[in-house]
Formats: structure tokens, C-alpha cells, sequence
């Protein structure tokens, strides 16, 4: 508890050290009020929404807790009256219970392969009461409706939203880089990481922002007051407890509401990185600028550098500190060696930089992220495969999928367009996933290993991924910045293809870099599905109308007969509605099936 008490008092102390002269742009003092938008007061809520939000939420139970969590959610029926008087009171009168604003501080190692006996390489993860969530999740569901209808929420922020994820900012990143460098020009990607980013916010700016930026007033603003007063924390390890420390900065990590908090201290900094005409994606406290230069031309990092300084400034004026050890550079070409450092900014250039959790190399050929996949995934199916004959086929699955399955489709759709040699290294995990579940032999055939488990391999995976991607993104369940990225096909006269559904193919060099990019891959694979894929209404239906395509596709000697499927004299490009609704009848799990 000392140490992380410490680390924030002296995180802060070398920021008031650092604190410039001047405040630029987009710092406290800079408000952008808006008269006509305003939240005042939050709206109380009824039985069936928070018996709905209670039954949805994890039985995950704190120590703080009466009761285990399990039994409150099947009590509910009983006390539900008394818990929403609760609830309401506190939205109504603008204040948080002190009992729901204590929080247990469980240790969590960054990364497994860290010291364990290094405080440093913990991270402080707040369990709080099991209430004080569904209070946080019925003001968080309010707040976030509030910024989706008047659009307060930036659009290359992709952390903690619904419909974004690290896969979406990565695909939109990749695709600016390829499209680039399929242009001829050469691209520099610079990673930024802050300290303790969400333990150093200060109340004070936080509230500033949510009353003059944001609009939050009256009754709403007094709520969010409460909420950040009179936290405390302690330490729980091993049945031992520290002493209670009262938390005077930061937003709890483990909560609802911080993340979303944390989000709205950060964006001032998306004016002014555009302010110099950098492009840039966020996600939570991760920040990448990247920038485009042709080879000639490389004074115009003095842009980059310019935009880093008042980067810097933005941040000590708002107690944040970039993290030198974990800030990275990237240059796409052979110009690394003329970067040493921007304005004073630590930057450790390499050839290779982890991202979000996919490791971006300098030809973006991702040949190290693959083969990084390929050795953690080896090394847990070895393990499975010491305990494989105590487990049950289910169990084994299970396992499979949560060990191996899962890095095979984290962010896969960036894989789209590789060589088939590079995806072959994928594909041979998941042929010995499935002959370490089923006990096949190495010298079996494993297609039909393949069809009993109804497994789509790697390559038609990722062509899933990038198919749903265009899906979602076409029918407004995906971030806008993918939906820029695609464009629908109207032809000009009237044809039959008019309302097949059909996406433009845009044009790429001779260097085929452009290629592998979304923009490209997305509507060249979407215009090769049949339209009754295409046409489906629901994503339930889509999803399940794909898989049987691309498992159909993959393995022909598998026919829709071999599942149970009537697909008598039917081609691929004949496919009408007279198919089934649904093709794919198969329970399985979601990492096997999507």
C-alpha cells in the first residue's frame, strides 16, 4: 500500500517540477462551453432495469460484500424494492454511500514473466462493493447515452466504447500505413505510454472538464463530487490487509465509471495533436501518432517534434507523465538510424514495436507477431497436453480455445492478405490444437478431424473476421472510422446489381502493398459472397450464414450433406433464399464458431 501511495505523490512531485510557463491550448483553463447541450440531473431508474442490470452482471463477489454476490442475485426478487430506493436516492439527491466508495486493491502482475518480488511490476486493480458497481453501470448507461446523442465522444478514441475495441484502432492504423506506403511514402509511427496514467488524474481538472466541456451540471455534477471524494483503499493479500489510504487523486482501475472518466480527462489532447496535422489513434492512456513523409523529406519530423512538445506540456499541465521506457518509435524504412530523439521525449527506436498486444514490424509483414502467436501458443498446448488424459472432451475444448484458439484470432483481421506461407505457421497450431483434443496421430488426415469439430481454418478465420468487420461496419455496429473506409457500389444505369449490395475495390499500385490494407480487402471479399450472405437481417444470421460459406468453401470434399444440410444442385454463385435462415447448427463455442 506504501509503495503505490508513493509512486502517485512522487509521480505528481516531478510534475510540478516540470510544469512549463505557459498553458497551451486544450489545458484546464481552456473551456469550450455549449449552453444549448447539458446533463443536470440523472433519471431514476425502475425495477425490471435493475433487476436486468443485476442479473447481467458477474457474480463476482468483494470482500466488502454482506453476502456472497451469488445469493444478492437470487434474493433480488425479495429485497429488490429496498435496492432500488437506494439506487434512486443516490441518483436523485446527488451522493455516493461512503461504504460504496472503499475499495480492495488486489495486486495483479502486468505480464506472468515479470519478478514477482519487483512492487513495480504490479499493477493496482480496485474490487469494490458489489452495489457500488450496478450504481456506477446505471450512471455510466445514462452518461454514455448523453455522449452519443450530442457527439461529445472523439472519434479516434476507441477505448471502453461500445463497438471499438484494440482490433478496430489496429485496423484503422494499419490500413493509413499500407495505404501509405503503397503511395511511396514513408511512414514513422510513435508509440506513447503514460505512468500510472489513471492514479494521477486530478479531481479538481476532472470535474472542470465535466462541468465546462462536457456540460455535466446541477444534480449530475454534485454526483460525480461524491464520487470522487472521500475515496480509500487498502491492500488484501493473502488474508492479510494493509491499513486504509485515503485516494485524493486518480480514478479507481477496476471500476465502471473510470475508465469512462478517463476517457473524457483525455480529450483535449485530440485537438491538439490535430492542431498539427498529425494523425493519431488512442485507446484508453495508449496514444500513436503517425506521420507521412516522402523519402526526401525528412525535415518535416520537425512537425512531429513540435507536436510532441506541446504533447508534453498538455500533460504535465493535467498530471500525466509519459512513461520514457515504454515510449516507441517505428519509421516504416530504412531512415530509423537519422531518429535518435523528438524534443527531449525518450523514444526507443527498434525494428519491431509491441502494439496493443500485435507486434507491428518495419514491412508490417507481422512475421514477428506470428511467430510470437506460434511460440506462446505451442507452449500452453504442451501443457494441456501433460493433463489432457484427466480432462473430459469439453474441458479440453475449453481449455483449447481460452489457451490457443484466442491468439490465433486476437486481431487476426491485420493478417488479411499475408503470404499463405506466413499463415501456414497458424494453421499448423491449430492442426495439432485439434489432434491434441480429438488423440489423432501425427500421420492421421486431419480434414476430417476438421469437419468433426467444425473448425474453420486459419485463413478462412481471418476472412471472417474482415467480412464481419464489413458487416457490422455497414450497418452502423462499428466505429465510423471503418465505415469511412468502405464505399458502396452504385453503378451508372440501372442493372441488376444495383441492389446486390456491392462495395467499390479501390485501386493499388503495382507494389501491391495497398493490398493487405482493410480499405481493399474488406470490399474485395464482400463482393465474392453470395447475396443471400450478404442480405442477411440479423448478425446472428449473417455470422451463421458466413461460417457455413467459408467452411464449405475451405473444404469442398465437406459439402453442406456432410453437416446435415440439404445443398443439392446448388453453386456457390447460385445461392438464393430458398436456404435455410440459419446453415450453421453446430454448438460451437464462440472462439471455434465466432
Amino acid at each position: 500500500m506504501s509503495f503505490f501511495y508513493n509512486k502517485i505523490i512522487t509521480i505528481r512531485e516531478k510534475i510540478n517540477h516540470q510544469l512549463p510557463s505557459t498553458v497551451i491550448s486544450g489545458s484546464p483553463s481552456s473551456v469550450n462551453v455549449n449552453l444549448d447541450i447539458y446533463l443536470d440531473r440523472f433519471s431514476a431508474i425502475d425495477l425490471h432495469q435493475l433487476t436486468s442490470i443485476i442479473s447481467s452482471s458477474k457474480p463476482s463477489t468483494c470482500l466488502l460484500d454482506p453476502i456472497p454476490t451469488r445469493l444478492l442475485k437470487e434474493v433480488v426478487p425479495l429485497i429488490g424494492t429496498s435496492l432500488l430506493d437506494m439506487i434512486n436516492l443516490s441518483l436523485l439527491s446527488g451522493y455516493v454511500p461512503q461504504s460504496f466508495k472503499v475499495a480492495v486493491i488486489k495486486p495483479l502482475l502486468k505480464k506472468p514473466t515479470l519478478d514477482p518480488g519487483v512492487l513495480a511490476n504490479y499493477r493496482p486493480i480496485s474490487n469494490l462493493p458489489f452495489l457500488s458497481k450496478i450504481l456506477e453501470k446505471v450512471v455510466a448507461k445514462e452518461l454514455c447515452d448523453f455522449l452519443h446523442n450530442n457527439s461529445l465522444f472523439k472519434d479516434f478514441q476507441s477505448g471502453f466504447r461500445v463497438h471499438h475495441s484494440t482490433e478496430t484502432a489496429l485496423v484503422k492504423v494499419n490500413n493509413d500505413l499500407l495505404t501509405a506506403s503503397d503511395n511511396g511514402l514513408v511512414s514513422v509511427l510513435v508509440l506513447l505510454d503514460l505512468s500510472a496514467a489513471f492514479d494521477t488524474i486530478d479531481h479538481n481538472i476532472l470535474l472542470q472538464r465535466l462541468e465546462h466541456q462536457i456540460g455535466i451540471k446541477g444534480t449530475a455534477l454534485s454526483w460525480f463530487k461524491s464520487y470522487l471524494s472521500d475515496h480509500s483503499q487498502f491492500v488484501h493479500v493473502n488474508d492479510e490487509s494493509s491499513i486504509n489510504t485515503t485516494v485524493s487523486h486518480g480514478v479507481p482501475q477496476g471500476s465502471v465509471l473510470g475508465p469512462i472518466l478517463f476517457t473524457l480527462y483525455m480529450l483535449p489532447l485530440g485537438n491538439i495533436i490535430r492542431n498539427h496535422y498529425i494523425n493519431f489513434h488512442c485507446y484508453a492512456d495508449d496514444t500513436q501518432l503517425y506521420l507521412w513523409i516522402k523519402p526526401d523529406e525528412i525535415n518535416r519530423l520537425s512537425k512531429l517534434q513540435t507536436c510532441l512538445k506541446d504533447i508534453k506540456s498538455w500533460m504535465s499541465c493535467n498530471f500525466l507523465m509519459l512513461n520514457s521506457e515504454k515510449n516507441k518509435i517505428l519509421v516504416l524504412d530504412s531512415l530509423s538510424k537519422d531518429i535518435v530523439t523528438l524534443d527531449g521525449i525518450t523514444l526507443a527506436s527498434s525494428t519491431t514495436v509491441r502494439n496493443l498486444g500485435v507486434i507491428f514490424d518495419q514491412d508490417l509483414s507481422f512475421n514477428s507477431h506470428m511467430k510470437q502467436t506460434s511460440r506462446t501458443a505451442f507452449f500452453h498446448l504442451r501443457n494441456i497436453t501433460k493433463i489432457r488424459h484427466i480432462l473430459s472432451q469439453t474441458d479440453a475444448e475449453k481449455l483449447i480455445h481460452a489457451f490457443v484458439t484466442s491468439r490465433l484470432d486476437y486481431c487476426n483481421s491485420l493478417l488479411s492478405g499475408c503470404p499463405n506461407k506466413s499463415i501456414k505457421m497458424l494453421q499448423l497450431i491449430q492442426n495439432a490444437a485439434k489432434r491434441v483434443l480429438t488423440g489423432t496421430r501425427k500421420r492421421d488426415h486431419i480434414s476430417p478431424v476438421l469437419a468433426s469439430l467444425h473448425w474453420l481454418p486459419v485463413k478462412c478465420r481471418i476472412e471472417f473476421k474482415i467480412l464481419l468487420l464489413t458487416y457490422k461496419a455497414l450497418h452502423g455496429q462499428a466505429p465510423s472510422y471503418l465505415k469511412e473506409l468502405i464505399v458502396p457500389y452504385y453503378p451508372s444505369r440501372t442493372l441488376r446489381s444495383l441492389n446486390a449490395g456491392l462495395l467499390v475495390v479501390p485501386i493499388v499500385s503495382k507494389s501491391r502493398t495497398g493490398a493487405r490494407a482493410f480499405s481493399y480487402q474488406a470490399p474485395l471479399l464482400w463482393n465474392q459472397l453470395p447475396v443471400v450472405v450478404r442480405e442477411a437481417d440479423t448478425l446472428t444470421t449473417f455470422k451463421s450464414r458466413l461460417k457455413t460459406f467459408l467452411f464449405d468453401k475451405a473444404e469442398p470434399s465437406l459439402s453442406y450433406a456432410a453437416i446435415g444440410l440439404d445443398y443439392r444442385g446448388i453453386s456457390h454463385g447460385a445461392l438464393s433464399s430458398s436456404l435455410p435462415l440459419s446453415f450453421c447448427t453446430h454448438s460451437c463455442p464462440i472462439n471455434a464458431c465466432y
